[in-house]
């Protein structure tokens, strides 16, 4: 069954009640539909005209009609829930290298151009686009990357940062560092 409201006549009827209202937001959609959007009018205090004519006898009379009207309450808005806070799990402590200018432009393993700049990194084993918090031991600062290549196959080291990521931590300089690497999850 289709119902379809005229809006603009709903609109004139209830513009000073103040009530919140369902309005649908295309006049064909069905009541079945859960799209439906909340109009809340503002609401304010009556429109009063202040004149030199108004006794304050009068003004008294205006104030408790006013005070008597029942209280509207504005229909709470919907909030999102809280966002959970990001957990951590150790993936080990080592030796971090960076690389970059000699591979811009280049495939990674899983087929991405690599990018100057990039918050990305190479491991060898985590799967591809694993979020890991890497944490510089010697500065304290910390980053979020996500694997995308493979590597290092350099001596002992355990993450290979690419150039956004490194100078994010402050290794460019040293060219590596001791890092701590934890997935999120």
């Amino acid at each position: 069954m289709r119902r379809t409201f005229p809006l603009g006549a709903l609109a004139l009827l209830l513009s000073g009640s103040g009530i919140a209202l369902p309005v649908l937001a295309n006049s064909a959609r069905t009541e079945s539909e859960p799209r439906i959007a909340m109009a809340t009018p503002a609401i304010s205090a009556p429109a009063v005209e202040r004149s030199e004519s108004v006794q304050p006898s009068q003004r008294v009379a205006i104030r408790q009609q006013d005070s008597e009207a029942p209280a509207l309450e504005a229909p709470s808005a919907p909030t999102a829930p809280a966002p959970t806070p990001r957990r951590f799990k150790l993936a080990g402590t080592g030796e971090a290298s960076w690389y970059g200018p000699g591979f811009f432009g280049n495939r990674t393993a899983n087929g991405e151009v690599f990018r100057p700049g990039t918050m990305t990194a190479a491991h060898r084993t985590l799967p591809f686009g694993t979020k890991v918090k890497v944490t510089n031991l010697r500065n304290g600062r910390s980053a979020i990357v996500r694997i995308n290549d493979r590597g290092p196959f350099h001596g002992n080291r355990i993450i290979d940062l690419a150039h956004g990521a490194a100078q994010n931590l402050g290794v460019v300089a040293s060219g590596v560092a001791q890092v701590r690497l934890e997935v999120v999850q």
